[in-house]
């Protein structure tokens, strides 16, 4: 599959954002990475108008 520039710019953000909160979840207790994870949930809902909690909450996906 061929991405486009688009593409392979929010891949890379994505994984940016997988590694950060990594290393997020090893400094954090549970509660505070919880948290963070449901802000962040939260703003790429707001930014890609996709309720994400709800996407990846399928058997199917993430």
């Amino acid at each position: 599959m061929l991405l486009n520039t688009d593409d392979q710019e929010v891949l890379a953000a994505a994984e940016e954002l997988g590694e950060e909160l990594r290393n997020a979840q090893q400094k954090s207790s549970q509660l505070e990475f919880n948290s963070l994870l449901l802000r962040c949930n939260d703003a790429i809902t707001e930014e890609i108008g996709v309720d994400y909690g709800d996407a990846c909450d399928t058997d199917d996906c993430c």
